[in-house]
């Protein structure tokens, strides 16, 4: 069981490490995309420019990200001028053909999520106290209250439990933003359809072998709540308690 354990626990830190900066990177990436009009500091005419998006996304991992462009519609006459234009665009909305604004995938917001996998975290610590299913969890294990009262207090699996509700949450976010849907219905829909996936990778890969029947009930009625309660914060909060950039 302990080889499982540290398994989970490797690969949801793994994800954890590899998720954050890529869902930060498509953030930078997707801001900076698109073609803007801007007047030409050389010629004072409307021109047409686009930013190297990947290379501002690259760059913005740790940093403030590197601003080049990557098109001009002066290019590639002017292709050497000194892209003085640059503060303009940042500041301007892309636009498409006819100046109408392409339709725009719905941010993932930090606040909500980080609220969420709080939340999440918190009703665990609840329903594995001695007021619901710790007895039941200990009696299943065969461990006296000595030998589990050190176990409360190890950090592993608690930070194990933080790292995949952030997980958790951060990718019902990913998954509303790419459907570009929100709402509390949605939200929920989207974490169980998740903890479903994540639920038969896990059988499929351990088969949860050594895990006595009562903890595997337990752990799975857990994780299930504590979807649909991350779902409900992520789907229902997402937008709203941080305005939208330009709005």
């Amino acid at each position: 069981m302990w080889l499982v354990f540290w398994l989970m626990l490797f690969i949801v830190t793994a994800c954890l490490v590899f998720l954050m900066p890529v869902l930060w990177g498509r953030q930078i990436y997707n801001h900076y995309r698109g073609s803007r009009a801007v007047s030409c500091p050389e010629t004072h005419r409307q021109v047409a420019v686009s930013f190297d998006a990947f290379h501002a996304a690259v760059t913005g991992f740790f940093a403030k990200p590197d601003l080049r462009l990557a098109k001009c519609t002066l290019w590639p006459r002017s292709v050497h001028c000194g892209q003085e234009c640059i503060p303009e665009a940042s500041r301007t909305a892309p636009y498409t053909r006819g100046e109408v604004e392409p339709p725009k995938a719905k941010k993932i917001y930090h606040l909500p999520v980080l609220i969420a996998a709080f939340t999440a975290f918190v009703f665990g610590v609840f329903w594995h106290s001695q007021h619901l299913f710790r007895l039941r969890w200990r009696e299943a294990f065969g461990l006296s209250w000595a030998e589990l009262h050190p176990m409360v207090w190890w950090w592993s699996p608690h930070l194990l439990c933080v790292a995949a509700c952030l997980l958790c949450a951060y990718g019902v976010a990913w998954l509303l933003a790419v459907r570009g849907r929100s709402g509390v219905g949605q939200g929920i829909i989207t974490s169980i359809v998740l903890w479903a996936a994540v639920a038969a990778a896990s059988l499929a890969f351990t088969g949860w072998n050594g895990i006595p029947g009562d903890v595997l009930r337990i752990e799975i009625a857990y994780t299930f709540l504590a979807s649909v309660i991350i779902g409900a914060i992520v789907g229902g909060l997402g937008g709203k308690l941080i305005a939208r950039a330009g709005g």
